[in-house]
């Protein structure tokens, strides 16, 4: 059985493919079409599918869209819809917004139309593909597949459940918002999920973050990780004003107060104005209040559950200083947190809910220990390229040696090596790597990819040396966690540790990724660090790169001094 599974509705757009329960591929659109995150969050935009992603999962699986037998998409319009629009299937667009009397009964008064997409999803898939991708789609109307909306949240939960290492879990999912939810609760066990509680628009933290990521001069839905990032430079402040914002409530509910940062806060910052301390307090304040009210509702589930294990999904779960504050401080044993916990995750989520619920499965098809499972291209495909594209270069015999030969001079590659990651964080697969030991690296680091002075990079560490480099360091391949750096190898490693002491790590093993794990092993011959910095493989404002094309040109437009690229390595000309 095929079970495709498509997140479309709000941003990051994704596709995913099961067989029999077992994950195929799983891939973001943004990676194929090169535009971020698919597209913007807007109601003008849920028209759009993944479509080359589908087409992508698709062309693994060797099939066509004729050859699926579940869709299972991940938002439910109908929660939405009251019963009278089931008996009466019409609904009003306004022209002008505000002009059309049945608006007031929306959220939005664009609702109408975005929900209009979303009802004709099925019928988009089959009429809307490219015409460069008819291989796979033309033929494929009426749809033979079954489809299913499936709640969002439910959607986020079971991403973060079913392919955990637990048969059993508490499960909390937070982002900006579902169709009403923006926060739920969930037991898990086996393949089932139960809810427990939820919390509803108007109130919501994803939101709230999303709020000050705008107030902040940066992108809504795209740039949060930036304020997670902000946040390590300021004071707190504005703690208490936070608080007033942020109200806990009993069982597991909470309100926002509805706020106007100007007022509160001052004038908002321009994108491209000085970032002054008060704009780092106001971001510190809000995650050490973010911080605190989460290990409230954690706490709450942990006792309303009695559960010893805890799974963690929706936007909100991608940031790692405060899962970090959850693992330290938290009443769970164990955590487990979905890598692609953000909407693109949501389509694998929905295919797996769909698969065990169509299959009538009692038990868990798979466990999700690594992200690699998006496009690749083998040394065949990258030398025809190579040579077509009349780019100079050289035949590796050993990559990993002679890669941390290169990575012990100092040097920064661009690393590109077999299937590409799921999910935000580059993992190994589609990564800029550099040496740790120069504490310039991280300055380096940034104006190579034209980033902000503020940002940090991440290391990667061999798993059976993480403990002796990081404080409490266990298995973590995700990068979904920060640990304090040892003080007695701060010194050896600068680059990768954060103004606050603190680095975002992933461990590695050979099983997750043999070649990423023996170029690791190789640099601590060379060096006697077991760590590499490891920043995604894009500039500014950019996807990760996906094709050979992709990582080329990125290369060759940035400051880069080397691409090892399959087998293949491109210089540079050094001074």
């Amino acid at each position: 059985m095929y079970t495709v599974g498509i997140n479309a509705v709000f941003h990051d757009s994704s596709a995913c493919l099961l067989k029999d329960g077992r994950l195929l591929a799983a891939v973001e659109e943004e990676r194929l079409t090169h535009i971020k995150h698919g597209k913007r969050p807007v109601p003008f935009s849920t028209w759009e599918l993944p479509f080359h992603s589908i087409d992508y999962c698709l062309s693994v699986a060797g099939i066509h869209l004729n050859d699926i037998d579940h869709i299972a998409y991940s938002f439910d319009p109908f929660l939405l819809l009251d019963e009278k629009y089931m008996q009466a299937p019409v609904i009003n667009i306004p022209l002008f917004q505000g002009t059309v009397p049945s608006a007031a009964e929306w959220l939005n008064p664009w609702d109408p139309l975005f929900l209009s997409y979303i009802i004709n999803a099925p019928r988009q898939l089959t009429d809307g593909y490219p015409h460069h991708l008819q291989k796979r789609f033309k033929g494929a109307k009426p749809l033979k597949a079954e489809w299913h909306f499936v709640e969002h949240h439910i959607s986020h939960a079971a991403s973060a459940f079913h392919p955990s290492p637990f048969k059993n879990a508490a499960v909390l999912t937070l982002d900006g918002r579902g169709e009403k939810a923006t926060t739920t609760y969930n037991i898990g066990t086996a393949n089932d999920l139960v809810r427990i509680g939820e919390v509803d628009l108007p109130h919501s933290l994803g939101l709230l973050y999303e709020q000050l990521t705008s107030y902040l001069g940066f992108l809504h839905s795209s740039d949060e990780y930036k304020v997670m990032a902000l946040a390590s430079y300021g004071k707190p402040e504005f703690i208490k004003d936070f608080r007033e914002i942020i109200q806990i409530q009993q069982n597991g509910q909470y309100t926002i107060q509805n706020e106007c940062f100007e007022e509160r806060f001052g004038p908002a910052r321009l994108r491209h104005e000085e970032f002054t301390q008060h704009h780092f307090n106001i971001a510190h304040s809000l995650q050490v209040v973010l911080e605190e009210r989460v290990l409230e509702l954690v706490d709450w589930l942990q006792k309303e559950t009695r559960e010893e294990n805890l799974c963690m999904a929706g936007g909100v779960a991608l940031n790692c200083v405060l899962n970090a504050r959850i693992r330290d401080k938290g009443p769970f044993k164990n955590i487990w947190v979905q890598p692609a916990s953000g909407d693109a995750g949501t389509a694998l989520g929905a295919a797996i809910w769909i698969d065990a619920k169509e299959r009538k499965s009692t038990g868990k098809s798979f466990q999700m220990t690594h992200a690699y499972w998006g496009p690749e291209y083998d040394d065949q495909a990258i030398e025809k390229f190579l040579k077509w594209a009349k780019v100079p270069y050289k035949k590796l015999e050993n990559i990993a040696e002679e890669t941390a030969e290169i990575l012990s001079k100092d040097k920064i590659i661009g690393w590109y090596q077999g299937r590409m990651e799921f999910g935000p964080r580059a993992l190994g697969s589609r990564s800029i790597l550099a040496s740790p030991v120069n504490p310039n690296m991280q300055a380096w680091l940034n104006e190579v990819k034209d980033r902000e002075d503020f940002r940090p990079v991440a290391p990667v560490v061999l798993e059976e040396d993480a403990a002796e480099w990081f404080e409490n360091a266990d298995y973590s391949p995700f990068m979904l966690f920060v640990n304090n750096v040892k003080l007695e190898k701060a010194d050896r490693i600068p680059a990768v540790r954060h103004v606050d002491g603190t680095a975002r790590i992933q461990t590695i093993n050979q099983k997750q990724h043999p070649l990423y794990y023996n170029l690791l092993k190789a640099f601590k011959a060379k060096t006697g660090v077991p760590v590499l910095v490891n920043t995604s493989f894009n500039t500014l404002g950019k996807p990760i790169v996906c094709t050979p094309r992709d990582a080329i040109e990125c290369f060759w437009t940035s400051p880069f001094d080397a691409l090892i690229i399959g087998s293949y390595l491109i210089e540079k000309e050094w001074e």
